[in-house]
């Protein structure tokens, strides 16, 4: 089962193609006329994407993603759902333009990423759970040297930077201490942090609460809510934890095996489950349907990962 989220609309064909005219005193009706539903902007067209990797000594071919589409409107917040291995990050390499498309293509507000790849860097940033750092520099630092890669004024920098550091709950004292002396939760907030600074309008998380504490992870939600709120950012969330995804995202799109296999609200999705499968309505059922993993095996492998490395 594959589903596409497809912007929707009340305007006619009319209404887009050209304003009505207004009423003559004569014609003018005793009550206002409802006017049509202004349509949201498109911020991200993901068309029939798929991606290639060859790997091993054998030169193995393996399909990270196959044929996936997607579009999302301005101003939401979408997750992305899905066991170790099924595409996430991928995807998200592939939206923020690390990484080139073997098939489809994809537009960050209208411009082609490949195209208009320097009008497209501007639009977007990206977190990642394994954040890269000048590890000797500050967190200050290293959020002053991201805005003048994006050509930001100093002092705005500077001061736009103490405000979002704050609001993350890292004071002035931890501003100024090298990145490698803290804490990898607290090196995810100052990857954040840096990823804010640019007020971006399409903002990529990958996993950006892995390694939080419960009252860091609060935090970062309601930042991201706020964001959103405030700024009309489009947010694309990847996260392995529910309760994350359920609180902030509008809708979700579950990948397995490189496939979109569902896409729609939380509360669709739990009740697709019930009606569907006879599984208890909740996101923890339905992650374990479609992609036959529970949620605990999944974290298990990737801590088992970690150690490894």
């Amino acid at each position: 089962m594959t589903a596409t989220l497809t912007p929707q609309s009340n305007r006619t064909a009319t209404d887009r193609r050209s304003p009505v005219d207004s009423p003559s005193p004569a014609t003018t009706p005793l009550l206002p006329v409802a006017q049509p539903a202004k349509e949201r902007e498109l911020a991200l067209l993901v068309d029939r994407v798929t991606k290639r990797f060859v790997v091993g000594k054998k030169r193995k071919l393996v399909v990270a993603i196959s044929n996936v589409s997607l579009t999302i409107e301005r101003g939401a917040i979408h997750g992305i759902l899905g066991a170790n291995g099924s595409g996430k990050s991928t995807l998200i390499r592939l939206i923020s333009g690390l990484l080139t498309l073997d098939e489809g293509r994809i537009e960050v507000f209208g411009h082609d990423i490949t195209r208009d790849e320097m009008a497209v860097k501007r639009l977007i940033n990206r977190v990642s759970v394994d954040a890269a750092f000048f590890k000797k520099l500050s967190p200050s630092e290293n959020l002053s040297f991201a805005a003048r890669l994006y050509g930001m004024d100093a002092k705005v920098a500077a001061r736009r930077s103490v405000e979002i550091l704050a609001r993350l709950g890292i004071g002035q004292k931890r501003m100024g201490r090298p990145i490698e002396q803290m804490s990898r939760g607290m090196q995810q907030k100052v990857a954040i942090a840096r990823a804010l600074l640019t007020s971006p309008i399409l903002l990529l998380l990958d996993e950006p609460t892995t390694g939080l504490d419960p009252r860091s992870k609060l935090d970062v939600q309601t930042f991201i809510e706020e964001l959103r709120t405030k700024h009309d950012a489009t947010i694309v969330l990847t996260t392995h934890d529910l309760a994350e995804a359920e609180r902030l995202c509008d809708r979700i799109s579950i990948l397995n095996d490189g496939r979109m296999v569902v896409d729609a609200t939380a509360d669709e999705l739990k009740a697709m489950v019930a009606r569907d499968h006879g599984q208890p309505p909740t996101l923890e059922s339905v992650f374990m349907t479609y992609t036959g993993r529970s949620l605990d095996d999944d974290l298990e492998e990737e801590e088992v990962s970690d150690d490894d490395d």
